[in-house]
């Protein structure tokens, strides 16, 4: 049954943010040096996005990693496709394919 509600709770913060990142801490303070960089190549990319820190919830924590089927942290969402964890999302940085995708789901770059 909690499994259910944490997997609503989720799905409701992937389809209420556009970029979203479940992450050990949050994008002001990242917990951990995965979570760090995905961070830094959002925030270098200019791109809007909301973070949920899963320390904050041991279901979050495991639930995230169930509802995904992924067994790591940090995860990134864009427009609710799961993109895959640190080392997918700086390797797709690094070639281009993450642009590419952002500009494809016409994610909204942050307003200066």
């Amino acid at each position: 049954m909690a499994e259910a509600v944490v997997f609503q709770q989720i799905q409701q913060l992937i389809d209420s943010n556009p970029v979203m990142l479940f992450m050990k801490g949050d994008k002001l303070f990242p917990q951990c040096g995965f979570s760090a960089r995905v961070v830094q190549i959002l925030g270098h990319m200019g791109v809007d996005f909301e973070t949920a820190n899963v320390l904050a919830s041991p279901e979050l924590r495991q639930g995230i990693k169930d509802f995904s089927q992924w067994p790591t942290v940090p995860q990134l969402y864009v427009k609710g496709e799961f993109i895959g964890g640190c080392d997918i999302v700086t390797d797709m940085f690094q070639s281009g394919e993450l642009e590419s995708l952002f500009e494809e789901k016409q994610v909204a770059k942050k307003v200066s």
